[in-house]
């Protein structure tokens, strides 16, 4: 993933509050030796400094974790188009703007703890569906019985991070806050999670 220093996060606050809002992402394991890395699209909780996740015992992904622990959990969202025109202000030609797309993305390198004992995977699951369904309307995870023998639990110990958060850092205040509005009256899905990381943003520049 290319970062541009405008780009990078500000701090791990930063990074972290973007994972905990998203709550859903790619895990990717490499395994040893194949022509393609095994993409899981997969729900994910965060635990203190690790990751955990919760997926079903058939899934290829174990194999490949068994191959080679070492996986990435990729994360992107709050994405919105910015045409060319939305990029003048003034005097500027709306037909040499240059067309971009607003977005945030957080990578995490990890090596992967496999939880196979019966109250590991529920101390996962009771992380998951507390983060998930926080108004309770579920059982203990250890009264699934049967049905919780079905999975296996999944800790990410996180050994890098890398962050972006595309959001018009490399242009003056100006031409930003033109784009905030234009998202504001535009109002299509991502508009609304793009325009407040880029007022965020310009705001932490002081």
């Amino acid at each position: 993933m290319l970062v541009h220093p405008w780009d990078a996060a500000r701090d791990g606050d930063e990074a972290r509050e973007f994972l905990a809002a998203q709550g859903f992402g790619q895990l990717v394991a490499s395994g040893r030796g194949r022509e393609v890395a095994v993409v899981v699209p997969t729900q994910y909780t965060l635990d203190a400094d690790d990751v955990v996740l919760h997926l079903a015992r058939p899934n290829p992904v174990w194999l490949a974790i068994d191959e080679n622990p070492f996986v990435l959990l990729s994360v992107a969202g709050d994405w919105s188009f910015v045409p060319s025109a939305w990029k003048a202000v003034g005097d500027d030609d709306p037909a040499l703007g240059i067309p971009t797309t607003y977005y945030a993305a957080v990578q995490l390198t990890a090596r992967a703890e496999v939880v196979d004992d019966a109250d590991g995977k529920a101390a996962i699951l009771r992380l998951q569906q507390g983060s998930l369904d926080p108004d309770g309307g579920w059982v203990d995870p250890a009264e699934h019985g049967r049905g919780s023998r079905r999975g296996r639990g999944l800790r990410l110990q996180v050994t890098e991070v890398r962050t972006k958060f595309k959001y018009g850092g490399n242009v003056d205040a100006e031409h930003r806050l033109a784009v905030a509005q234009r998202l504001a009256d535009r109002g299509a899905p991502g508009d609304s999670a793009a325009r407040r990381h880029l007022l965020r943003r310009l705001a932490a520049e002081g």
